[in-house]
């Protein structure tokens, strides 16, 4: 049997990727294709790749080529799967003329001729739709937005709205006059498509619902919503009205914390039986984080991102979740939390006035993930064992802020019509709601 394999990023699968799949599958009888995953792509500058790694593997799989469909993840990898995969030759197209002549020395290297006057470049370029979004809430997070917001094809950050016109202004002020600042909310609509709510956790609920109602796309700082009815009403809107709605999690949007994520599902560690995240911050307690009227703490301010890989591994429907809150002027400065699942359990820690360890430990039947603090800045983690020798360790690139990962899936979604994100699915964001929920009704609450 003879082996080929190819590799590409497959975004916007258009005739000549076909045909270049077609011509591989001739020189053999089994065709491996490689498709680069999303981080692979933006280390190499493709920030403005339209579909995500699973969307592009379906496009290549529906093709009918590929007999095997693999992820390419890193520099070098060819090497290691040409050996792996017992490959005979390495196809690729003529564009790439002699630069994977060093491959001849693990097998034979062939050239296909691409088809002319189409690419991915080409049909970007030509079906690229602007998305022009307006920030509401000019706080601290989202005066980082824009500046990360650049680096995304197709977005135009050109609005600003903030009952704080000082808030607003100061925006405007780092930004030029690339975006204007409106006093009235419904000329703030009318100018843009889709709307950033980073406004104070309290008013979320109402910015996100007029926002939809005014039939805008919304991305919306975490954690959405306080209370698990709302959350549900707002997606039901989002839904009927056709638009995206998304919480802005950076870590659920992290390239190197969803290959984690993958990775453990498909057995790496084995079963999970335990997960265990912690995130703290010492803060100047004059802000609004120690502010009860306006839902300061540390499990309101921080909780939704130890949250996250615990929902995401163990899933939402857990028997029981207690509360251990250090409670100071009304609100809690540190909480530890136990989840009981039917066949494992976890436990998190956030703090705004007490420092703890900040890392995250998945323990399964076979080994466990290690992702070092600050974990929901994941760059680095581990997987160990028991024999040590078979640890490995995986190192990923944390670009600025981390807040371009979310407005990408989000443009992303809006440019596809998609209302769903498997980093962050709807059922994961309202049961985050459901716990927030739960907490400040004190329910299974027991302060130390």
């Amino acid at each position: 049997m003879t082996r080929v394999i190819t590799y590409g990023t497959y975004d916007l699968l258009h005739q000549g990727h076909i045909n270049l799949l077609k011509r591989a599958k001739a020189l053999g009888d089994y065709l491996i294709v490689g498709v680069t995953n999303d981080n692979f792509d933006r280390d190499r500058g493709k920030l403005n790749v339209r579909n995500n790694v699973l969307e592009r593997v379906d496009a290549v799989k529906a093709t009918g080529f590929a007999d095997k469909v693999i992820i390419e993840d890193y520099v070098g990898q060819k090497i290691d799967d040409i050996q792996k995969y017992n490959v005979d030759i390495f196809a690729i197209g003529s564009d790439w003329e002699g630069k994977f002549d060093y491959l001849n020395e693990f097998c034979k290297v062939v050239y296909l001729p691409r088809t002319e006057g189409i690419s991915s470049t080409m049909l970007r370029d030509n079906s690229q739709e602007t998305v022009k979004v307006g920030i509401l809430g000019c706080g601290r997070v989202a005066r980082r937005f824009p500046s990360e917001a650049s680096v995304v094809s197709g977005v135009d950050v050109c609005a600003a709205y903030d009952i704080d016109a000082k808030a607003a202004s100061s925006i405007i002020d780092e930004n030029g006059n690339s975006i204007k600042m409106f006093d009235s909310l419904s000329d703030f609509y009318d100018a843009v498509d889709a709307v950033y709510v980073a406004t104070p956790h309290l008013a979320h609920y109402r910015c996100i619902k007029e926002s939809l109602l005014a039939k805008k796309h919304v991305l919306c700082e975490t954690p959405m919503v306080l209370d698990g009815s709302e959350a549900k009403e707002l997606y039901k809107l989002a839904e009927t009205q056709g638009d995206v709605l998304m919480e802005a999690n950076k870590t659920a949007h992290c390239p190197a914390f969803n290959h984690l994520m993958v990775m453990i599902k498909s057995g790496v560690i084995g079963k999970v039986v335990d997960v265990e995240a912690s995130l703290s911050q010492l803060l100047d307690k004059s802000g609004r984080e120690f502010d009860s009227e306006q839902a300061g703490g540390a499990m309101f301010e921080q909780g939704s991102y130890p949250l996250l890989p615990i929902l995401k591994l163990l899933g939402v429907n857990y028997e029981k979740i207690e509360f251990f809150p250090r409670i100071e002027n009304g609100v809690d400065v540190y909480t530890k939390g136990l989840i009981k699942y039917p066949d494992a359990v976890s436990s998190f820690k956030v703090g705004l006035d007490v420092k703890t360890e900040g890392d995250l430990v998945i323990s399964g039947t076979k080994g466990y993930a290690y992702v070092p603090s600050p974990w929901w800045k994941t760059d680095y983690f581990e997987l160990r064992y028991e024999d040590q020798n078979e640890n490995k360790k995986f190192f990923y690139k944390w670009d600025g802020y981390g807040l371009r990962y979310e407005i990408q899936e989000f443009m992303s979604c809006i440019v596809n019509k998609r209302f769903s994100s498997a980093r962050l699915r709807r059922r994961e964001s309202i049961c985050m709601a459901e716990i927030m929920q739960q907490f400040r009704e004190c329910k299974n609450y027991f302060k130390i």
